[in-house]
């Protein structure tokens, strides 16, 4: 299926799911909605985890591949330093936005709520019990690579394939070796069926949107269509700015590097799943043509620690939540959520509704009440497509830009010398 007759498929999915819902919801009591709501789901749990049966093989062996091609060991290096320095800046410039357009949009005032119930995560659904820095450094590194893959536990298998790779990089050093080319083969297999999977990618789009607004109805934009409009204007600006770094450094192929990404990020925004774009964004970045190595390690780092829409989701949500209850955050107050969030939010990698998670540890830190999360949880699906969109534009827009500094390096192939996919 071509790049953009699946995009446009995607578009026309996205329509006939929202109409589609809106009449079911008009239609059914609550209950039958959930249970209709339900059934549509299984087309959608199929599509990812059909994605998800992708992913694990297609990290292993590109990021290997990627490694071990590097044979300088300071190659790795730089680039991982430069890629740690993106999603570092990249991470302070999400959240200060984050605080500045919620500081003018005022999202939360007059909404005068009084803080006397008690809500604790677990009562909205989310797990922080294993939320912590000790658990978070022990998690990163695997027990068992299968257990990693079996999994999906993305930052496990870059920490294994760092190892693997380097090794390789040791072991073809000192003579020719066939792994390398099973490697690459490997990763040609994993695209081709990313392909297949593809064909019901459209299908898995209009049932995800369909089965979010039949339970929640098209009202709900209406009840918070002030926070949802706020926020999708800062994503926005975030995306401007995103854009303006790529033209920046890309010049005028920034253009092509944005068509191709229309794709993923489409997938992304509807499916509200970063995993779902994960191949289409390596297969995007190969056909813009930046260095398949760097492709390979930039990218997994940067869906652990470079989620840009996350960053300023948080930001943006927890002084709503302030506002809400009429707490006022000084300025230094706001300084601390922002080190705060910086810091939590790079142990969410893997876990489920992350910046969710993020939220519901970070409010009793900074002295706002968990039962703020109640007041978001009703319209996060919205919100969830937004940012996860574009947390996957930051990243491909990160990978493309820092492969394209690598020209340099002579360890690393240079951009344009591979042909597109």
């Amino acid at each position: 299926m071509k790049n953009r007759n699946l995009a446009r498929l995607i578009v026309v999915a996205i329509v006939l799911g929202i109409a589609l819902g809106g009449l079911l919801h008009a239609q059914l009591d609550a209950e039958s909605a959930k249970t209709v709501a339900g059934y549509l789901g299984l087309v959608t749990d199929v599509f990812l985890r059909l994605i998800k049966m992708v992913i694990a093989p297609l990290v292993l062996a590109t990021l290997i591949a990627g490694v071990a091609s590097m044979s300088d060991s300071g190659a790795v290096g730089r680039i991982g330093f430069k890629a740690i320095t993106w999603f570092l800046l990249a991470s302070i410039v999400s959240l200060s936005i984050g605080l500045v357009l919620a500081n003018l949009f005022q999202p939360g005032v007059g909404l005068n709520l009084v803080h006397l119930e008690t809500v604790s995560a677990t009562q909205v659904g989310l797990n922080t019990g294993g939320f912590n820095l000790p658990t978070f450094l022990t998690h990163v590194f695997p027990r068992s690579i299968i257990e990693a893959m079996g999994n999906n536990e993305v930052l496990q298998i870059v920490v294994f394939s760092l190892f693997f790779g380097s090794a390789l990089a040791f072991v073809k050093g000192r003579g020719k070796s066939s792994i390398m080319e099973m490697l690459e083969e490997l990763a040609q297999v994993m695209f081709r069926i990313t392909d297949y999977v593809m064909f019901i990618a459209p299908l898995a789009v209009f049932a995800a949107i369909a089965a979010t607004i039949t339970v929640h109805g098209l009202g709900m934009v209406g009840s918070f269509g002030k926070l949802i409009v706020q926020f999708y204007l800062g994503l926005a600006l975030l995306w401007a700015l995103i854009a303006g770094v790529a033209f920046l450094a890309l010049g005028q192929r920034a253009k092509r590097l944005l068509r191709l990404m229309r794709e993923p990020v489409l997938l992304a925004f509807s499916t509200a799943s970063s995993e779902a774009a994960y191949p289409k964004t390596i297969a995007a970045l190969d056909t813009f043509g930046s260095p398949k190595r760097i492709n390979s390690f930039v990218l997994p780092l940067g869906y652990s620690f470079n989620l840009d829409g996350s960053m300023m989701y948080q930001a943006f949500i927890v002084l709503f939540i302030a506002q809400a209850y009429n707490i006022d955050m000084s300025f230094s107050h706001q300084i601390m959520v922002l080190l705060t969030l910086l810091v939590i939010s790079k142990g969410t990698a893997g876990v489920a509704r992350g910046s969710l998670v993020v939220l519901a540890a970070g409010l009793p830190m900074i002295g706002l009440p968990e039962a703020g999360l109640l007041l978001v949880l009703a319209v996060d699906p919205i919100l969830d497509m937004g940012r996860t969109a574009t947390n996957v534009l930051g990243c491909g827009v990160a990978a493309a830009v820092i492969g394209d500094g690598a020209d340099g390096d002579p360890e690393v192939e240079p951009v344009g010398t591979q042909q597109p996919a």
